[in-house]
């Protein structure tokens, strides 16, 4: 009869599709892994991985007994929680988030996941959010914080976790000049995030509405550069409210008003239902928490006149 660690070994080579990452992932060497599944394979009497495709992806009978034994592990892990603290998680939890999330309540969240989860392992990775979404459905990620949870599969689960209003910034030379003319606002270069980020096509849009038509927009991956290039002058920031507030405080920006709001970012916490799910719904509760308590601490009103929008 086979037991839990061979069922186990099968599962996750089957997920990462690769021997060499089930063996990382267990902790294992390459070669007790493949000896794992070989006595399963001599239990069962049939070969459940076909081993010339790369990634190496489960045979017929393979994928039916798959869906079982991902079932008997998740058992096992609901029945192991109720003999646990909640303190006592052990593992490592491989967490992507988008740059706004990390420059603003991510920090804060952090510590408090230290307090409550003490042996857990964090592995961190930023980027945007199509890019996030990719490694999770490859399964090289097992939660996000990110937007976009239209895009994930059947595979995953969603949570709200913070809504950010949006914002328009420059530097206080470049906000009198656009208040004493509208036609200055059309002319004027806007930054923004990369092209495949949703605040880049939603500024466009945004921007279309109001008669600009092909705007001039600076594109950049990090939060950080857009202010810097704000705080210069070199165009209108565009940029989560809530992130700006110590560089608003120090004189470096300020907040244009606009007749009609910036559609805001809504975010959310994804993660693979197969990858410690009731832990992942505890951590995006407290991150849900962490970025309440942010946004209500963060708010900057708009102190220039109108700049045409």
């Amino acid at each position: 009869m086979f037991d839990f660690k061979e069922l186990e070994a099968f599962v996750w080579v089957v997920r990462l599709g690769s021997f060499r990452k089930g063996a990382t992932k267990l902790h294992l060497t390459q070669p007790s892994i493949s000896d794992r599944i070989n006595r399963l394979e001599a239990t069962v009497g049939e070969s459940l991985l076909e081993r010339s495709t790369r990634p190496i992806q489960p045979t017929l009978r393979g994928r039916e007994f798959f869906a079982h034994a991902e079932r008997l592990l998740s058992g096992r892990e609901e029945a192991m929680r109720l003999f646990q603290e909640e303190g006592a998680f052990s593992g490592t939890l491989r967490l992507g988030v988008i740059e706004t999330i990390a420059n603003s309540w991510f920090p804060a969240f952090m510590r408090q996941l230290a307090e409550r989860y003490p042996k857990l392992t964090l592995e961190m990775t930023v980027d945007i959010s199509p890019f996030l979404h990719q490694r999770l459905a490859e399964n090289d990620l097992d939660m996000l914080f990110a937007m976009d949870s239209a895009a994930m599969g059947p595979y995953a689960t969603q949570a709200p976790l913070c809504t950010f209003e949006m914002g328009m910034f420059a530097s206080p030379v470049l906000a009198q000049q656009l208040a004493e003319g509208a036609s200055r606002f059309a002319n004027t270069p806007f930054i923004s995030f990369s092209k495949q980020a949703r605040p880049y096509s939603e500024l466009v849009s945004y921007l279309s509405e109001l008669g600009i038509k092909q705007p001039k927009v600076h594109c950049t991956s990090t939060l950080m550069t857009i202010l810097r290039m704000s705080s210069e002058g070199l165009g209108i920031g565009v940029l989560p409210v809530a992130t700006v507030e110590d560089v608003i405080g120090h004189g470096e920006l300020v907040r244009l008003p606009l007749d009609t709001p910036l559609p805001p970012m809504v975010y959310e916490a994804i993660w693979r239902n197969a990858n410690y799910p009731d832990f992942c719904a505890s951590v995006a509760r407290l991150g849900r928490q962490c970025a309440e308590t942010y946004s209500e601490q963060h708010s900057v009103v708009p102190t220039a006149p109108s700049a045409g929008a």
